[in-house]
């Protein structure tokens, strides 16, 4: 049965519409991913938790609710807000850990993005990731923080070896796992018609790149963000859905 445990839809100034929908897959019996969307401060945010017991949750829960928290007090927009928000996030992550043995180890991945004059201001830790396509294609907008992306490929190993590598789901960053933290920072300008896609690797990982594409670019001609959001849920579901699936639509209006 479809189980979507997270819908949000929202428009900005008339520039842009979102939708969000999470999933907790076809294995798992609890969800650790968490989303959120806030139209009146043009803020999107995702987490991918992890940890024993509840701990995931609580960490993707605390993470995001500390950006929306930041990003509210503050009272503008712009790329120092939003960096701000993703280290306070870290910060509160990391506190929380430290003060209850039952979370110690929990962190999340985290991507927020921000709208700016022009398009998307996105920061992101670990590998969840966005996306953007336009008229120049599709293609990944974050570099993954993994052991992966940052290791095993400067190595020289080849894309077979690196699927089936011990260490490919090594996360080399994540909220709450140390101070200071690495941060990556993107400014997406949006064309029209663009659409951003950002997900968890309950997606990603699960789903290859043309199939993302294909499903993305019926957004771009057309499709409702929701009918395409639930397409994607249902496509890594499809491919046995191992993982939380959390997908984040946002396409700029015409």
């Amino acid at each position: 049965m479809y189980r979507a445990v997270i819908v949000l839809i929202w428009a900005v100034g008339g520039m842009l519409e979102a939708f969000s929908m999470s999933d907790r897959g076809c294995v798992r019996a609890n969800n650790e991913d968490y989303c959120l969307v806030r139209p009146e401060i043009g803020l999107c945010v995702l987490a991918d938790g992890m940890g024993g017991a509840k701990a995931g949750e609580q960490a993707s829960r605390l993470a995001v609710e500390t950006v929306l928290e930041t990003v509210e007090g503050a009272g503008q927009r712009n790329s120092q807000v939003l960096l701000q928000a993703v280290e306070e996030a870290n910060r509160r992550v990391l506190e929380a850990a430290q003060s209850d043995p039952e979370l110690e180890g929990m962190g999340t991945t985290l991507v927020v993005a921000l709208e700016s004059d022009t398009g998307l201001d996105i920061a992101s830790v670990g590998d969840s990731r966005a996306y953007v396509l336009d008229e120049d294609g599709f293609r990944a907008i974050t570099d993954d923080q993994t052991w992966v992306n940052e290791v095993g490929r400067p190595l020289g190993l080849d894309e077979e070896s690196l699927r089936n590598h011990p260490m490919r789901h090594v996360l080399t960053m994540a909220i709450g796992a140390s101070a200071p933290l690495a941060v990556n920072y993107y400014s997406v300008p949006l064309k029209e018609q663009a659409v951003v896609l950002i997900c968890s690797d309950g997606l990603h990982g699960v789903v290859e790149g043309d199939e993302l594409e294909r499903i993305v670019r019926g957004s771009e001609n057309g499709v409702p963000l929701e009918e395409s959001c639930k397409r994607l849920i249902e496509a890594a579901k499809e491919a046995g859905g191992p993982d939380n699936i959390t997908a984040v639509l946002v396409r700029k209006a015409a």
